[in-house]
């Protein structure tokens, strides 16, 4: 029986879950494997999906989706949004969309995984079908690793990988080398003196010393980072008292770091803990700041051969035109972790969501950054067609090529 795509999809974005705590939808993507017939095992680092399917003697393929959704409330208008809800790792009650498309990655992976078993004639080898969770956290990935899946599971030869964007449909971007940056999540702490809101001279503001770290550290890529590089410093989250009329005690800033390679990554690193510490002691701390990596992300590096090879798989399927080099992007990811960890080649590539009409529309008329909405927006939702038969099509003729 052949499995209703779109109707999956609807139904797991009508219910996402949060990073850690994807039962429904694993447990969905686990029952498809296993009807297709595939073996599979759940629970894998906390959440994840290993799904096996053994086609004879022949190359190993590992071919990931992520699957987790994010604390955003839905504002597409679509009749299928999302109303849901979940508990965030703080405690509290958040809206819950899947604002980057996770959804997709698994519908289009599962409609692959029955393209391939349809086809098991053709080829021989093995696919190992991974479901990843908490890829928004950075860290399913590792987790799904320390579980001992190198162990457990035939080791690849080569690790593939897609992500949904906001590219025209029916548009694939793959590039050699660097596809996505590095990063890093820091938190900063900045400790002052409390008192009252009438008697500012009698304390340490932290909220003042907060403002000047955030404007401080912005000079960063304007002021140090080379013009002709690439270097993302974002302060996302901005954490410092109660009430209008007490000055708190400490100040919390969540930071965001994004670089294409180590050297730019040390330099960013040393320029945020200088410029943190030192405007600490501008405002007369009495102590130093403490400054914790919540995360940290290697570079998504593709493999020059192998990217050459799912390169020309792409474009026999899709056509010459329809695959471009979209560049690098600054947004990160955990992918990389399964090939650096087993050793092998990696390909991680974009396909495209959006209606090419709008699309082209929005370029023209220079609105491309206000009319097409991007991933983590309370807006973007890619087009459910031919978004997941492109998915479906990239993600199977990339496997193909490696299963002999």
């Amino acid at each position: 029986m052949t499995i209703d795509l779109e109707a999956l999809y609807i139904d797991l974005h009508q219910h996402p879950e949060l990073s850690f705590q994807e039962t429904r939808t694993a447990g969905i993507a686990a029952q498809h494997l296993r009807d297709l017939g595939l073996e599979v095992e759940e629970g894998v680092g906390v959440t994840g999906v290993v799904g096996v399917l053994r086609n004879g003697e022949g190359p190993v393929v590992w071919v990931r989706a992520d699957m987790d959704a994010l604390p955003v409330e839905e504002q597409t208008g679509l009749s299928y949004a999302s109303t849901a809800t979940g508990i965030d790792p703080a405690g509290t009650t958040v809206p819950v969309m899947h604002a980057c498309g996770h959804d997709m990655h698994v519908t289009a992976m599962i409609g692959a995984v029955e393209k391939l078993v349809s086809e098991r004639s053709d080829w021989s080898g093995t696919l190992v079908v991974l479901i990843q969770p908490a890829e928004e956290y950075g860290a399913g990935a590792r987790a799904m690793l320390d579980d001992g899946i190198l162990g457990r599971y035939p080791k690849p030869d080569v690790v593939l990988g897609q992500h949904v964007t906001p590219l025209p449909a029916g548009v694939i971007g793959v590039r050699s080398g660097t596809q996505m940056a590095a990063s890093d999540g820091l938190t900063v702490t900045l400790h002052g003196r409390g008192g009252h809101g009438s008697r500012p001279h009698a304390t340490i503001d932290p909220v003042v010393m907060a403002a000047a770290t955030v404007m401080r550290l912005q000079t960063i890529t304007s002021r140090e980072i080379d013009p002709q590089g690439v270097a993302v410093v974002t302060v996302g989250s901005i954490h410092a008292g109660l009430k209008n009329n007490i000055i708190p005690a400490e100040a919390k800033l969540e930071l965001s770091l994004r670089y294409p390679n180590e050297e730019t990554r040390e330099k960013v690193l040393a320029s945020v803990e200088r410029i943190v510490r030192a405007e600490a002691t501008a405002s007369g701390a009495e102590r130093e700041p403490e400054i914790r990596t919540d995360h940290t992300l290697p570079a998504t590096i593709n493999d020059e051969h192998a990217t050459a090879r799912v390169t020309a798989a792409l474009q026999r399927a899709l056509g010459e035109a329809a695959v471009i080099d979209p560049g690098m992007f600054t947004g990160s990811e955990d992918v990389s972790w399964f090939a650096r960890d087993a050793g092998v080649p990696l390909v991680f590539w974009f396909w495209g969501g959006i209606d090419p009409t709008r699309f082209a529309e929005a370029v023209a008329a220079g609105r491309l950054g206000e009319d097409i909405p991007t991933n983590h927006s309370p807006f973007f939702a890619p087009e459910i067609h031919p978004t997941i038969e492109v998915g479906v099509t990239a993600l199977s003729a990339a496997a193909r090529e490696f299963l002999a």
